[in-house]
């Protein structure tokens, strides 16, 4: 059975990615209800929304064919995703007023809520503003924050409607939906270890050599596994946010370099039940870093290089019985034939071959496509879908190594 979600769109201009929000969850599976404000609908037709959701737009308490829509709405959905959420909306939301079928909705439900503000940048920054946002947070809303960017009128600030990707990622980590079908709490009591992000290995105290990861893939890992009951320890170059409904599931230990990543994953693996290296750790590093600034005025530096730790064969060697290991490999060139290589090199369970010249697929994509390689020789072609969706596909092959591991 999908989930169910209700899309409430408020009248600001960013209303048009509402479209592409309400889009990549009927990809990703889920039945979407649009509901619009009378707002929205001056920046985008009915039809659009129509032609692309589950049901059509609904948009008043009272031409509804249902004599109370906003009961029947608010008691059956999964989720209210509201995207985006304007001044108004937030403030009348927030002090109770129900003056349109949206705001009834949202009173009229124990749902999860998500509101994604967007906005001018002085409205933001606005106290009152502020003090709506907190309210409904201690309320347990959650709060997907505007980005930097370019702005209605040509202005640039903060404000910015979160991107489509980054709102349906929260809403399928908060439905606990790979792929709109309901996620059993299969990794309940299990311990799993996820890397990622990639690796800076310093030339001086100011450069680096590292590459494009983006860390999306890895924390994706991390976050379908606690919401699929798991306890993670997430060892991330990455700056990404971690949830605030995961945080209690999810530790994070920042690195930056592979011999920090190694000590920590060390450390930390022993214990658990599964280790994802989804981490982008870099082949080589300077062997002797500048302990100042190398400047152009003295001439181009030699620099020699050395093999940084080989992390994941280190992990197969120590890892303990009934452990289910899942490396990943970035591919150019012959990925599958390369990736079954390293599976077979590293002594991996599993091996995610990512091949990043594929449209849509690798370095800071929402999406990816990859190919699962076993150590029986089996290969599970996974297609083009958000990183979340891949993470639950890579994590269910995981639950089938681990019962095999597992069974006498």
């Amino acid at each position: 059975m999908p989930w169910r979600v209700v899309l409430g769109v408020g009248g600001g201009i960013a209303a048009y990615k509402a479209v592409e929000v309400c889009r990549r969850l009927v990809d990703a599976g889920v039945h979407v209800t649009p509901v619009m404000t009378e707002s929205a609908r001056r920046f985008v037709g009915e039809v659009t929304f129509s032609a692309l959701a589950s049901e059509p737009v609904q948009t008043s308490l009272w031409d509804e064919s249902s004599p109370i829509p906003h009961t029947r709405l608010g008691q059956g959905t999964d989720l209210i995703v509201v995207a985006p959420a304007t001044a108004d909306l937030l403030a009348r939301y927030a002090h109770g007023l129900a003056d349109d079928l949206l705001t009834a909705t949202l009173l009229a439900t124990r749902a999860p809520v998500v509101v994604c503000p967007a906005m001018h940048t002085e409205m933001w920054e606005h106290p009152a503003v502020g003090d709506n946002l907190a309210l409904l947070e201690r309320r347990g809303v959650v709060v997907v924050p505007p980005e930097e960017g370019r702005l209605a009128g040509g202005d640039a600030g903060a404000g910015r409607l979160a991107e489509p990707g980054t709102i349906v990622e929260r809403v399928l980590t908060l439905l606990g939906a790979g792929t709109g079908t309901r996620r059993p709490a299969d990794l309940a009591g299990l311990r799993v270890v996820v890397s990622a992000g990639g690796t800076r290995e310093p030339l001086d105290p100011v450069r680096v050599f590292t590459n494009r990861s983006s860390g999306k893939q890895g924390h994706a890992l991390a976050e379908a596994a606690a919401g699929r009951g798991a306890q993670v320890t997430l060892v991330t170059s990455a700056s990404l946010a971690v949830p605030a409904d995961l945080a209690d599931r999810i530790g994070v230990v920042p690195v930056e370099t592979a011999a920090q990543m190694e000590a920590v994953l060390g450390r930390e693996a022993p214990g658990a039940d599964v280790v994802i290296m989804a981490a982008a750790v870099a082949d080589f590093r300077p062997k002797a870093p500048a302990g100042h600034k190398l400047a152009k005025a003295d001439g181009v530096p030699e620099v020699v290089l050395e093999p940084t730790p080989d992390i994941l064969s280190g992990l197969a060697r120590a890892r303990t019985p009934g452990q289910v290991l899942v490396g990943f490999a970035a591919e150019t060139d012959d990925p599958l034939a390369r990736g079954r290589a390293k599976l077979e090199r590293k002594g991996v369970d599993l091996l995610v071959v990512n091949d990043v010249t594929a449209p849509g697929a690798g370095f800071d994509h929402d999406t990816n496509v990859v190919t699962i390689l076993d150590r029986e020789g089996g290969a599970e072609a996974v297609p083009l879908m958000s990183k979340r969706a891949v993470a639950d596909a890579v994590l269910d092959r995981v639950i089938g190594q681990l019962r095999r591991e597992r069974t006498p």
